[in-house]
């Protein structure tokens, strides 16, 4: 958090990285982002030096703990060029680089999101303007920091309205009412898995003196009605559900927060879909056809943002943003429809996504990137990676496989092939067939297998 911003107040542009990633991504990123430093902490230096090899940054520095193998270290009384720096504010403006987060795409190749200081800025204003929050306020922090829910929500926004917030090492489902309450926490941000392992620890909340005021903020994932009630019902907290991705910084709406009862759960579960909110002022919203024509009322099309939230691109991929952008539009990928209220207000849902990923845990994973590890399995005439339907986790991941002829393979033989994968991004399940659904151009509709794991939809699969 501290070297975070370190390099905004010198104007340096902040890449997070997650830990849990493999050797081959966390190399992509670091080399695709062009970074100079790379800065590790005491337990993670020994990967790090197994990785340096094959980076292109100039500097290896550790942080905290004492000085270790070949990595420069840098201790608190160090000089640096701080103490010549005399205006700040000359270093860091509105326009600056601030954040480069990556994202997986359809294509498999993570691209780099370039936030500017202007666009987390903005977002968290409008974010703290719509819960009125104030110096009163604490954020119970338990999302990982390298992705912009965390970082946004729980990090940045009560910094902004002048509030605090509380790290948490991790999430446990076993300490996260005690925390709360014990640190005074008003508010949280979660996904909704973080739900589900709530509900099934289904602790009596009632035991801690919990904030009146506290409620949860969540979005980052595929949130079912089913869940939405049952959470609710279980904890008598109110979920307020939101949509954004990371390149629009973070959130770009929410449901209004003032919200008698009778019309929370009107929106949360009337239309088959909890509603995703209203558009946050920084930004606009609508759905549209693959032409840019806006829908009409309660017709599906396409998800699409246009604001000061709006990132300013993917880094290095011109044709990427190409695709992104339509007539000024930002092209979410993801499938929905709106509602109006009778005041005029536009309620948003989304139905599903028009690209491919996989969202597990409200953690995108590229479906090719699994693909390609299926297909090197000895036996595997074709294979595919299918996101289905979990209550655990939203989605959890499985393997659709076509074997070649005379084989005998087995599920285990196929689970076992695919242990170098992080267990997040590994298959869980394999269901075997002989033919995969497709267009009449010949492209494989990989959605019309979901069905195929239906029966797995309450399992939670542990390592």
């Amino acid at each position: 958090v501290v070297l975070m911003f370190a390099c905004w107040l010198v104007g340096a542009t902040y890449v997070p990285i997650n830990i849990g990633d493999d050797d081959e991504r966390i190399e992509f990123i670091l080399n695709n982002a062009e970074a100079k430093a790379v800065f590790g902490m005491p337990d993670l230096l020994e990967r790090i030096e197994s990785l340096k090899d094959n980076l292109t940054a100039e500097y290896f520095i550790q942080i905290n703990g004492d000085p270790q193998g070949s990595f420069i270290y840098l201790p608190d009384e160090v000089k640096t060029m701080a103490d010549e720096v005399e205006n700040y504010d000359a270093l860091a403006t509105l326009d600056s680089e601030a954040l480069l987060v990556y994202t997986s795409g359809t294509t498999g190749t993570p691209k780099g999101v370039i936030l500017e200081q202007y666009n987390l800025l903005v977002d968290i204003k409008c974010i703290s303007d719509w819960y009125g929050f104030n110096s009163n306020d604490r954020a119970m922090l338990i999302l990982p920091i390298h992705h912009v829910n965390g970082i946004v929500v729980t990090l940045l926004t009560p910094l902004w309205f002048g509030g605090s917030t509380v790290l948490n090492r991790k999430f446990s489902a076993s300490n996260y009412w005690r925390i709360a309450a014990e640190e005074h926490c008003t508010f949280g941000s979660v996904v909704p898995t973080i739900l589900a392992f709530l509900c099934e620890k289904g602790e009596d909340r009632t035991q801690y003196n919990l904030s009146a005021r506290f409620f949860l903020i969540c979005g980052a994932g595929p949130l079912t009605v089913e869940l939405g009630e049952r959470f609710e019902e279980q904890f008598k907290i109110r979920i307020n559900h939101g949509y954004g991705l990371s390149e629009t910084t973070c959130y770009s709406c929410y449901l209004p927060y003032d919200l008698t009862e009778n019309e929370h759960n009107r929106w949360m579960r009337d239309d088959g879909y909890p509603a995703i909110g209203v558009p946050l002022p920084c930004n606009e919203m609508d759905i549209q056809t693959d032409s840019g024509e806006s829908v009409a009322e309660g017709e599906k099309g396409e998800i699409v943002v246009r604001g000061h939230n709006v990132m300013k691109g993917y880094f290095l991929r011109p044709e990427a943003n190409e695709d992104a952008f339509k007539n000024e539009w930002f092209r979410t990928g993801d499938e929905g429809f709106y509602k109006r209220d009778d005041k005029g207000r536009t309620f948003f849902f989304i139905t599903g996504r028009l690209k491919e990923l996989i969202i597990r845990g409200g953690v995108n994973y590229s479906p090719l990137e699994i693909d390609e590890a299926i297909s090197r399995i000895p036996g595997v005439k074709a294979g595919m990676a299918v996101g289905f339907e979990n209550n655990a986790y939203g989605e959890e991941i499985g393997a659709y496989i076509q074997p070649e002829a005379n084989t005998d393979l087995t599920e285990e033989q196929v689970l076992s092939a695919l242990k170098h994968l992080p267990f997040t991004k590994r298959p869980k399940v394999v269901v075997f067939g002989q033919d995969f659904p497709v267009t009449a151009t010949g492209k494989y509709q990989r959605n019309k297998l979901k069905p195929l794991f239906i029966e797995w939809k309450d399992t939670q699969f542990r390592e």
